[in-house]
């Protein structure tokens, strides 16, 4: 097992984002907002949910206090723009896993609920956090495929047998 599974978690997820934004770069913003099957009626929509519900508990791990107002934002258009957000944002929770302490895998993070404020583990947001995007992500990517690009390989991370070569650098090697 790696020293900090979830380091090596977020810098996968950091990674798979990077590599679906790079598969889809040259989409119009139509193309982008075109409708698709699935969960959200577009890949714009739903890769604009992924890096909201991202921001809301990045903030949260980081304590930052902004909790549900990060909802209130216009939602990106642009690929390249969005791809760019995602970015900043997978940073963020790389270097929030990068510095964990056991202690920290046990303290508590207010989350901001509709119903009120709600205590939940670091360790779980984080797992939560993992699942979330994984889930859709893997939406993303029929709606990938649906748009007629050819979806990249986005589970060739952890294992050395066929990583692919995007992947080693994440790793370092």
């Amino acid at each position: 097992m790696t020293p900090n599974p979830y380091r090596t978690m977020a810098l996968n997820n950091a990674w798979a984002n990077a590599t679906l934004y790079g598969a889809i770069a040259g989409m119009s913003a139509a193309e982008f907002a075109a409708p698709r099957p699935g969960f959200f009626p577009s890949l714009r929509e739903t890769l604009n949910h992924i890096h909201e519900v991202d921001l809301y508990y990045v903030d949260a791990l980081e304590a930052g206090g902004r909790g549900r107002s990060v909802y209130e934002r216009e939602e990106i258009a642009q690929v390249a723009d969005l791809a760019r957000a995602q970015a900043d944002v997978d940073l963020r929770f790389a270097r929030f896993c990068s510095d964990l302490t056991e202690e920290t895998l046990t303290q508590t993070r207010i989350t901001e609920r509709q119903d009120g404020p709600v205590q939940e583990e670091v360790g779980a947001l984080i797992l939560h956090l993992v699942q979330h995007q994984i889930h859709h992500r893997g939406q993303a990517h029929t709606m990938v495929l649906e748009a007629g690009i050819d979806p990249p390989q986005l589970d060739d991370f952890h294992l050395q047998f066929g990583r692919v070569p995007s992947a080693r650098a994440y790793w370092g090697g």
